[in-house]
């Protein structure tokens, strides 16, 4: 019998327990799932027969050796600053550990030892990242080397790759068109730092305060038909961390083009920018009697002292509100005398807190995840474009389709290694034809497919 334990059971860990748990019988696994709130664990573990829920808090050490010690393997949905802590203490104890979030220079301090000992650190195998690697690294193998016999290649000129996590048209009910189907910590500081890219051999740098002003409009045919009837159900994306760094990742060292970034409703980028621009997304400070404050005090706070104008005044005179975006703030309840009720906080987390009591999914809403790949390339004098798209819908508010496509790729890599079927060891992640191809061939049968279309393009057009 193998040892799996799963350290994290929030929201996106529904879809990786319950495969581990239906595969557990036929492979002899026993699966522990541990979280610091026990009764998460109990409520994905639901009383089945190969699980145990135990209550787990990372900050207790001699707690994570034990659990290294007893685990041939262990998956950790923990936030991801505490996996390298968990990642040293497994390699210590000889035991490999997944995880579906970047590698940290910490994780890579540890890539010599796991060589030495055998271990398998697996990291960036979730959605994103992690899909979009498995995806894209299958395309522009099959563009590279589908004609591998033949005396030319094909030369890749251009690689963008968007992702978001959004609501399905039937559950899209406020007007920001947005709720959180993932940590509502890490939307509210969601890219901050400095977005890198290239783009026609111009390398491009986007600071935080500025990030927003990037986006650029996302379509394809999966896209358009997601909502067939609304012909304003569109979509952009913005610029997401360093896109440089996946040149050598992907093979791709010397393209003139690359950009992955992240795809939300049309007009969320510009509302959100308003956020950033007064500082509502700064998490470096605390606001002393913050639990004495009004939401609207607290947003009149980031603007200059004038007694004349009200706060919907100057949204319009400084920022040039639209009616679109007064209704957004009205309905997050910007213009109520409504307490904030909390102590000694930063302005993220007021917003954060505003946020959850407006963002969060009803019992029966419904997600989205969609992805796309736009590669350009040359081959035998012709200029072609690929895309490759995916639309996922979550069932309820609990197994959401972003638990899916962060779960689902996590649990079956679990499967191929505990069962012998993958031999990557140090710190890595999925972008080898040993874990791409069965992954994403499994991944089909979970409905999570990708619809490739494929055109011939203006030579004009391959760098852009």
């Amino acid at each position: 019998m193998k040892n799996v334990v799963v350290i994290g059971a929030g929201r996106s860990s529904y879809a990786l327990i319950d495969y581990l748990l239906d595969h557990s019988k036929e492979n002899d696994w026993q699966i522990e799932v541990g979280d610091l709130d026990i009764s998460l664990a109990q409520q994905k573990t639901n009383h089945h027969q190969r699980a145990t829920a135990f209550q787990f808090d990372v900050s207790n050490l001699e707690d994570c050796r034990k659990i290294a010690q007893r685990a041939d393997l262990v998956i950790s949905m923990l936030p991801a600053f505490l996996h390298a802590p968990m990642a040293e203490i497994c390699v210590q104890e000889s035991t490999s550990i997944f995880t579906a979030s970047y590698v940290s220079p910490q994780m890579e301090k540890l890539d010599a030892e796991a060589k030495q000992k055998g271990l398998l650190l697996l990291n960036e195998i979730g959605l994103d990242p992690g899909i979009d690697h498995l995806s894209a690294m299958q395309v522009l193998d099959k563009i590279r080397f589908h004609n591998s016999s033949e005396d030319e290649k094909a030369e890749i000129t251009a690689f963008r790759s968007f992702t978001g996590g959004l609501l399905a048209p039937e559950s899209d009910n406020n007007p920001w068109n947005y709720k959180f189907t993932w940590n509502p910590r890490n939307v509210v500081l969601a890219g901050q730092g400095t977005a890198k890219f290239i783009q026609n051999h111009q390398y491009k740098y986007a600071p935080y305060h500025r990030l927003f002003s990037y986006c650029e409009p996302i379509e394809s045919k999966e896209f358009a038909q997601i909502n067939e009837y609304d012909n304003d159900y569109k979509f952009e994306g913005y610029p997401n961390r360093d896109s440089l760094k996946y040149r050598s990742v992907y093979g791709l060292d010397t393209i003139p083009t690359m950009l992955r970034g992240t795809i939300r409703r049309n007009g969320f980028c510009n509302s959100w920018d308003t956020f950033v621009q007064l500082g509502m997304t700064d998490d470096s400070y605390k606001i002393e009697n913050s639990d004495k404050l009004t939401y609207r005090q607290f947003a009149n706070m980031f603007f200059k002292y004038d007694p004349f104008l009200s706060l919907e005044e100057k949204l319009k005179q400084i920022y040039d509100f639209s009616d679109v975006q007064l209704k957004q703030w009205k309905y997050l309840g910007f213009f109520e005398d409504k307490k904030i009720t909390l102590q000694n906080a930063s302005p993220a987390q007021i917003l954060q807190r505003l946020l959850e009591e407006k963002w969060t999914l009803d019992p029966q809403d419904k997600d989205m995840i969609l992805m796309q790949h736009r590669i350009k390339y040359t081959y035998q004098g012709k200029a072609k474009e690929l895309t490759a798209s995916l639309v996922v819908f979550g069932d309820d508010s609990q197994h959401t389709a972003m638990a899916k496509t962060v779960g689902l790729p996590l649990a079956i890599a679990a499967k191929l290694y505990l069962t012998g079927n993958l031999h990557l060891k140090g710190v890595q992640i999925p972008i080898h034809r040993e874990i791409y191809e069965p992954v994403l061939a499994e991944l089909e049968n979970h409905g999570i497919t990708f619809k490739e279309e494929a055109m011939e393009i203006d030579k004009s057009e391959l760098y852009s």
